[in-house]
């Protein structure tokens, strides 16, 4: 549990790499990050992204891993 008592509104962002992170629901997210539909208190957004978010390598090195798996796998 959070005892911060933030008590403002937050939006769930994320990246084109798939990383997720919040930002204060009344602005607009910097560039390249985009609102996922999930506001809340800070608390409820972090437990969203914590049972979403549950492979944190960014996307780009997902992908290139996969590649290099699946050449590995057809040798």
């Amino acid at each position: 549990m959070f005892e911060d008592g933030d008590d403002r509104r937050y939006a769930v962002v994320v990246n084109d790499e798939e990383q997720y992170s919040i930002w204060p629901a009344d602005r607009t997210p910097p560039d390249g990050w985009h609102p996922v539909g999930v506001t809340g208190v800070k608390e409820d957004c972090l437990t969203h992204i914590d049972e979403v978010w549950t492979d944190l390598r960014p996307r780009s090195l997902r992908e290139q891993m996969n590649r290099a798996r699946q050449q590995e796998d057809s040798r």
